[in-house]
């Protein structure tokens, strides 16, 4: 989904700094990570409605989109979950 993003300057990259989805903005208040490719950018970010996105920049269009989002509550879903092998193997324990 391409979204417009709003960039800051860090060092000689530009990073986002605020976006908006579905109309609603979303600043960026933790950069969390960030991978290069040929042509593309990923940057993992947290947004200051708790959730986590990864915006990718096509830098060959200039176009950012959202590429993955996790909501605050989801990941605290997850980060509860256990596999049903861990599961197990606690019980043998």
């Amino acid at each position: 989904m391409r979204i417009r993003v709003e960039t800051r300057q860090d060092g000689n990259v530009e990073v986002p700094r605020r976006f908006r989805l579905n109309g609603d903005p979303v600043d960026v208040v933790e950069m969390v990570d960030q991978w290069f490719g040929v042509g593309y950018r990923y940057c993992k970010v947290k947004g200051s409605d708790g959730a986590l996105y990864i915006l990718r920049y096509d830098e060959l269009r200039s176009e950012w989109c959202l590429a993955m989002f996790a909501s605050e509550r989801s990941q605290a879903v997850t980060g509860e979950w256990t596999s049903p092998r861990q599961r197990v193997k606690g019980l043998l324990q």
